[in-house]
């Protein structure tokens, strides 16, 4: 009885993520037109772009951090300024940020200082005082572990120029900064994340914001509350799209790809980083990342492997497996590679496979634990998505 109890979860999970690549496919098809579509609405808005702030919050001189800024500075845009925020002005990052200032002097810059950050989300917090000091009525919000390429600006502000978009948010592909264990987060980034978002927009749109790259106008940030509506959620980037769709307003999918650096990385920074994202969807979204436990692959071959050679049946459970080794071979060449425009993932096509294993055991251990660590804040994570925030300094911030 057990044995058949699991035999047709197995095959349920086989046959769940069939479904789940050939949607992924179809995505990523969808999504291949979307490049063609800015790069013609960059060229049919280019004697008109409007002038956009670029704010992006700073902590601190992470890895590759001047490649990642410089990326902004080297934008092929008309007009464009970019404001910084940092907690302290003895922050590591901020000599390199001058130095750019300096090297790129037709970029205005401005940098803010503001102190611990008093919301429990603290980037939303640098957003929320950025957008006050912005001169621009178009606001792009990005990570500082991103990089971008030149034509970045070119290709992701157009939407904005239509008032019915609220919010424009992009794709990213990892980019590791070396070692195995950075290479396996980038390489989730590039496929596991990133097929979710290509399904996602396939089958109803996109309804939320991405981090690396969100976009919005100072009326459709300002419809919602501005940043402190959104000030005690984890997931700040898929809660500031979320409402901004909920507010009425679209939020395009762009079909640029930003690059999302992975740090150099230990097994447990690793496992934590990976962690505290799959907590936060799990909170935003309980009951997709609920569902999304049938969207892996390698777990369900081999308990159809297991399962089948104790019934008797070696040939059923060596095919099951196979298919699922397979079917995550696929995913990486197609959401990856062609998707993704992660070159990487060519070189992880055979590998890909312990990967999803890796992906179900995090999505598993998400359900296991409520607390969450990030830069020097310790995180309590509540019903909703909602938290509350312990400082470095031991100051507790609870959501209001």
């Amino acid at each position: 009885m057990i044995l058949n109890c699991l035999l047709v979860l197995a095959l349920v999970g086989v046959l769940s993520s069939t479904i789940v690549l050939i949607l992924a496919v179809l995505g990523a098809i969808k999504f291949r037109g979307f490049a063609k579509r800015d790069r013609l609405a960059a060229e049919q808005f280019a004697d008109r772009l409007p002038p956009v702030s670029v704010l992006k919050p700073v902590h601190g001189a992470e890895v590759r951090l001047r490649e990642n800024l410089e990326s902004f500075f080297r934008q092929d845009y008309p007009r464009f300024e970019i404001l910084f925020a940092a907690d302290e002005p003895d922050d590591s990052a901020l000599p390199i940020i001058r130095e750019l200032s300096a090297k790129y002097p037709h970029v205005p810059v401005e940098i803010l200082i503001l102190g611990q950050p008093k919301w429990p989300n603290a980037p939303n917090w640098c957003f929320h005082h950025l957008t006050k000091a912005a001169h621009y009525d178009i606001l792009v919000t990005s990570d500082s572990d991103v990089e971008v390429a030149p034509n970045y600006l070119r290709e992701v502000v157009p939407p904005m120029l239509d008032p019915k978009v609220g919010s424009v948010t992009c794709a990213f592909r990892g980019l590791s900064a070396g070692g195995f264990w950075s290479d396996l987060d980038a390489i989730g980034m590039s496929v596991e994340f990133t097929a979710g978002v290509l399904m996602s927009e396939l089958l109803d749109g996109t309804h939320y914001g991405l981090g690396p790259t969100i976009l919005v106008r100072k009326d459709s940030i300002g419809k919602i509350g501005g940043y402190e509506a959104c000030r005690e959620y984890l997931s700040n980037d898929f809660v500031v799209g979320n409402f901004i769709y909920k507010a009425g307003y679209d939020v395009v999918l762009s079909g640029h790809v930003v690059s999302h650096v992975a740090p150099v990385l230990n097994f447990h920074q690793m496992w934590e980083r990976q962690l505290r994202w799959a907590m936060g969807t799990r909170y935003s979204r309980p009951w997709g990342h609920l569902g999304s436990g049938l969207t892996f692959a390698v777990p369900y071959g081999i308990l159809a492997l297991i399962v089948c050679l104790a019934m008797g049946h070696p040939v059923l459970g060596v095919s099951l497996f196979a298919g699922t080794i397979l079917n995550r071979m696929i995913e990486c060449w197609v959401v990856g590679w062609w998707a993704a425009r992660d070159k990487a993932a060519k070189k992880w096509v055979l590998l890909y496979p312990l990967r999803d294993l890796y992906g179900f055991i995090i999505w598993a251990a998400s359900y296991m634990k409520q607390k969450s660590h990030w830069r020097d804040n310790n995180y309590v994570l509540l019903k909703g998505g909602r938290l509350v925030a312990r400082r470095a300094n031991g100051e507790v911030i609870n959501p209001n």
